[in-house]
């Protein structure tokens, strides 16, 4: 049995988290977790084996392991990773990093020793989440959440320029390092999950094709696969 569960992050950490959430695995055989591009990055831990590594921005799907056991991850809100981690996003991108690359092994030592110290999935979310403002020394990037929003809003990157007072050269570097891809990308990644959404809570393809701003269903559709591999319907299902 897959079971896969999330709430919101402890109050400290809300600012740069958006959730902590755990899966576990119970019998296997093992499978794989489809896992679609959201513009966020996690850190992770399997409590079988010890690893702690971070999940950077996806560009495209990424199948990763259900092998039995219980993995537990705190995930970055949309452009704060790197306040947490202390590197631009698309360092990260489309890779999974070992924490030890990323933080001081001191620092890693310690949130090991406290997660091993967990019996709960719940006590080991509080703790990852809780290591996450150990050695923040800046907060994000100011312009993220204009960007977010006018990315979001399906802006061309001249409009989100001039609205923010950037050249576009600059928003271009400024969401690299914030969200691990350019505006463009980060515009097709956010519609994507708006559609996700949407299809989700039962809207009709159709009108959430209009909805989010495609061309048509057939536009959804292509873009959809390109992000996730899979149609719309395979997701939501």
């Amino acid at each position: 049995m897959d079971r896969y569960t999330e709430r919101r992050p402890p109050a400290p950490t809300g600012e740069l988290l958006t959730r902590v959430w755990a899966r576990r695995v119970d019998t296997p055989p093992a499978g794989v977790a489809r896992v679609v591009p959201d513009a966020c990055a996690d850190i992770i831990w399997h409590r079988a084996t010890g690893a702690l590594f971070v999940a950077g921005p996806d560009t495209a799907a990424r199948l990763a392991s259900t092998a039995p056991g219980e993995m537990v991850g705190a995930r970055f809100r949309s452009g704060h990773a790197p306040a947490g981690l202390g590197v631009p996003a698309d360092v990260l991108r489309d890779q999974q990093v070992p924490l030890d690359a990323l933080w001081e092994a001191g620092r890693v030592a310690r949130l090991a020793e406290g997660l091993h110290g967990t019996t709960s999935a719940a006590e080991a979310q509080d703790v990852l989440a809780a290591s996450v403002l150990d050695g923040v020394r800046t907060g994000p990037d100011p312009a993220v959440p204009a960007l977010l929003a006018l990315a979001g809003a399906g802006r061309r990157v001249s409009a989100m320029a001039e609205e923010i007072g950037l050249t576009e050269r600059q928003v271009h570097r400024r969401c690299l390092a914030a969200f691990g891809y350019g505006a463009k990308v980060l515009a097709r990644v956010l519609r994507f999950q708006n559609a996700l959404r949407l299809a989700r809570q039962g809207t009709g393809l159709a009108d959430v094709a209009h909805r989010c701003g495609y061309a048509d269903q057939a536009h959804l559709s292509r873009e959809v696969r390109a992000l996730a591999g899979v149609p719309l319907t395979a997701l939501v299902g």
